[in-house]
C-alpha cells in the first residue's frame, strides 16, 4: 500500500468522526461507560466478522500483550473522557476543545524517528487552530463554572487521542486486525466499570437507539480501522492537520440537524481551517 493511499484511507475516519458529537448527543441519556460498552461491542463485532471472512483471525495470536494493553487503554480512555465531557458540558464547546488533538498530533509527530516538523506544518497547524478557536470563542459567553469539569475532560481527551495516534506509529508492524481486539476488550472493561459505578439507562426513544447503533458502526467502529491504517502507513502530519476538518464538518452537521445556527464566524473558521490544511499538505509534499 502506498503512503498516499493509506493517507486517503485515514481521511475516511475524519469524515466519520464529524458525526461523533451528533450521535453522542442523540444517544442521551445513556451514561458514558454504558455507551462505551455498547458502541465498542458493535465496533468489535465488525472487526471480528471481517477477520473471519478474510481468514486473518490467526494473525491475532502473534500480537504482543503490551500492544493489546496499549490499544485498549487508548480507546477506552479517549471515549470515556469524550462521552463524559459531552454529558457534563455544552456539546459544541466540549466537542471543539476535544478536537485540539489534530494540532497536538502534528506537534507530537515531530518527535518520531525519521520525522521532523517544517515551518509549513507549524504555521498550517496554527492557522487551523485559529479557525477552531473562533468556533469555541463564539460560545465563550455561555461558559460557566459548572461546565469547567467537562471542558477539562475534553482537553484530556485531546491529549489522549493525540498521544495514542502518534505512539501507534511506533507499532507500525502490528496488523490493523488487532483493533478488533482493542474494541472487544474496551467493551468488556467498560461494561464491568459501568456495573460498578453507573446506573443502567437505555435510550428512551427511536432516535436514541438509532444514534447509539450508528455511533458504534461508524465513529466508534469502522473509523478506528481506517485511522489505524492512516497513522501507521500514511502521512501522519498531513492527517493530523487535515483533521481540523472534523470540527468544521461536525458543526455543519449540527447546523443541518437544527442544533446550531450558521454565522459569519463559521464561514471565517472554515476558511482558516481549509487554508491551514492546504498549507500543511504542501509542506508534506515538499518533504516527501
Amino acid at each position: 500500500m502506498t503512503k498516499h493511499k493509506a493517507t486517503m484511507i485515514g481521511f475516511i475516519a475524519v469524515l466519520l468522526w464529524s458525526l461523533l458529537a451528533l450521535f453522542t448527543k442523540g444517544s442521551e441519556p445513556v451514561p458514558p461507560l454504558q455507551l462505551n460498552a455498547i458502541c465498542f461491542a458493535i465496533g468489535g463485532t465488525i472487526g471480528v466478522t471481517w477477520l473471519i471472512v478474510t481468514k486473518e483471525i490467526n494473525t491475532l495470536r502473534h500480537v504482543p500483550i503490551r500492544v493489546y494493553v496499549f490499544g485498549t487503554a487508548g480507546l477506552f480512555g479517549y471515549h470515556f473522557l469524550y462521552f463524559s465531557a459531552l454529558r457534563m458540558a455544552p456539546a459544541a464547546e466540549a466537542g471543539l476543545i476535544a478536537y485540539l488533538w489534530p494540532l497536538l498530533i502534528v506537534l507530537f509527530s515531530g518527535f518520531l524517528p525519521g520525522e521532523h516538523l517544517k515551518s509549513g506544518h507549524v504555521i498550517g497547524a496554527l492557522i487551523g487552530f485559529a479557525g477552531a478557536a473562533l468556533i469555541v470563542l463564539r460560545g465563550a459567553d455561555g461558559f460557566d463554572s459548572d461546565a469547567l469539569p467537562g471542558l477539562g475532560l475534553a482537553f484530556l481527551c485531546a491529549i489522549t487521542w493525540a498521544g495514542y495516534s502518534v505512539l501507534s506509529r511506533r507499532l507500525g508492524a502490528i496488523p490493523t486486525s488487532s483493533v478488533a481486539v482493542f474494541c472487544i476488550l474496551t467493551a468488556v472493561l467498560s461494561a464491568a466499570a459501568h456495573m460498578v459505578i453507573e446506573t443502567t439507562v437505555w435510550p428512551t426513544d427511536q432516535i436514541g437507539w438509532v444514534s447509539t447503533i450508528l455511533l458504534g458502526l461508524g465513529p466508534v467502529g469502522f473509523a478506528f480501522y481506517v485511522w489505524d491504517i492512516g497513522v501507521k502507513k500514511g502521512d501522519i502530519q498531513l492527517l493530523g492537520t487535515a483533521s481540523y476538518a472534523a470540527p468544521l464538518l461536525s458543526t455543519l452537521v449540527l447546523v443541518l440537524a437544527g442544533f446550531a445556527t450558521a454565522s459569519v464566524t463559521l464561514v471565517l473558521a472554515a476558511l482558516l481551517i481549509t487554508a491551514g490544511a492546504a498549507l500543511a499538505a504542501k509542506a508534506s509534499a515538499w518533504q516527501s
